[in-house]
């Protein structure tokens, strides 16, 4: 574990509201590390191998439209700082990577960590955070060619994040949303904080139909999701699937005044820009993937979703029509009807929300690293995170006893099944 001042320092600095590096390489056993304020500085063909096939925020396309929309950069609080990989010429490994002037957008949370060093005198901000700007979904932060090592690009990106904090005087590195296999070579390496939490994921145990899915359910819970379904139905909406080169840019534009008006009646902050639905129609193919309900041929009710290889992903939602039971027939139902019938394996459907696991998402344990260069805080952090990491296994267990599926003891034992 690595509390002290941040490793080499970079050949380059600059204020630590103002950095940009995209001049500077560090050498490292023929890899060569460059820091990049933009994606725009790397051909989109160049960064292709590097994006995995079940994750569509890291492909080029997603990253680059929120920096041309101006949903991350200047005055958004997230500034890219993409920590690269080079073998010569040849772009090997990537970590996106994002210099911070608050905690908005990330969904692991750490407001208590901000207010400890508040309280012990320190500054907190900038920081920088490692993940899709506010995307909380699982994924792989560490990007790298077919044909590279993972365990010898893995402590290079991090040689360059701690390279990046200490010429920007950054206070601490957060990698978020960690793969299981990540997590595995963060805690190799040694030198980050590892952290617990918890998400809701609905995951394929080799289900032919929906009702193969429901049909796992305890009978009591498995009449209420009929009957969710049933009451959706009566609101004789026209119910359609649509895939992102589908929509025109008026289907956009009513997708990103949907997304708004949930922004404004849940009083948060529309981190998305318009200009990111104005971009998306000529910028982002088939991967997004909207479950949208039409009156009349309009769309009143939406939810915006990604879909890329065996992964569903659901992410916004918005109506301009009230009707009992739409929002989880559009938000769930319909989502792992689709991730079903196209044999994906694991669908997310975004941060919180216990009301998931009534409906057959359940608790699935989430990973984060962390670096903290205040010693004093640092070790506060680090005699935290284990009291919490107990915490959220045992609220793991206690939520899974209370899902929807049979159980041995009450006489309906789930039937067995081989995974998707």
């Amino acid at each position: 574990m690595l509390v002290g001042s941040a490793g080499r320092r970079a050949t380059s600095a600059g204020s630590s509201h103002s950095y940009r590096a995209d001049s500077v390489t560090h050498l490292c056993e023929s890899i060569d590390i460059r820091i990049l304020s933009s994606l725009g500085s790397v051909d989109a063909d160049a960064w292709a191998p590097l994006v995995g096939e079940d994750d569509p925020f890291v492909e080029h396309a997603f990253l680059s439209l929120l920096e041309q929309s101006g949903s991350v950069g200047r005055g958004s609080g997230w500034e890219p700082t993409y920590v690269t990989a080079w073998r010569g010429k040849r772009l090997v490994g990537a970590l996106p990577l994002y210099l911070k002037t608050h905690s908005y957008g990330e969904y692991i949370f750490d407001w208590g960590w901000a207010d400890a060093a508040s309280r012990l005198g320190i500054d907190y901000y900038p920081k920088l955070v490692a993940m899709v700007p506010v995307t909380p979904v699982t994924g792989r932060r560490f990007l790298f060619a077919p044909d590279e090592d993972p365990t010898e690009l893995v402590p290079r990106l991090i040689d360059g994040c701690l390279e990046v904090a200490e010429s920007t005087g950054a206070s601490s590195i957060h990698l978020l949303f960690l793969s299981p296999e990540e997590h595995d070579w963060v805690v190799r390496d040694g030198r980050l904080m590892n952290r617990l939490s918890f998400q809701f994921h609905w995951r394929n145990q080799g289900y032919e139909t929906f009702d193969d899915f429901v049909g796992d359910f305890r009978s009591s819970m498995r009449k209420k999701v009929r009957k969710e379904r049933r009451v959706a139905a009566e609101a004789n909406l026209r119910i359609e699937e649509l895939r992102g080169d589908e929509l025109s840019v008026a289907d956009w534009r009513e997708l990103e005044r949907l997304y708004r008006a949930t922004c404004g009646r849940k009083g948060s902050h529309p981190y998305l820009t318009p200009e990111f639905f104005e971009l998306a129609a000529s910028t982002l193919d088939g991967s997004p993937l909207i479950v949208a309900a039409k009156d009349e041929g309009r769309i009143v009710a939406a939810s915006v979703n990604f879909a890329k290889g065996g992964h569903l992903y659901g992410r916004y939602w918005g109506a301009t029509q009230r009707h009992d039971m739409l929002h989880f027939e559009l938000c769930y139902y319909r989502l792992i009807e689709h991730a079903i019938e196209h044999r994906m394996r694991r669908f997310e459907a975004g941060a919180q929300g216990t009301h998931k696991l009534r409906r057959g998402l359940m608790p699935v344990p989430i990973h984060s690293a962390h670096w903290i260069r205040h010693p004093v805080l640092a070790q506060a952090v680090a005699d935290f995170l284990p009291r919490e990491a107990f915490s959220v296994q045992q609220q793991i267990q206690e939520l899974g006893h209370h899902g929807p599926f049979r159980r041995h003891d009450d006489g309906e034992e789930a039937r067995t099944r081989v995974p998707g």
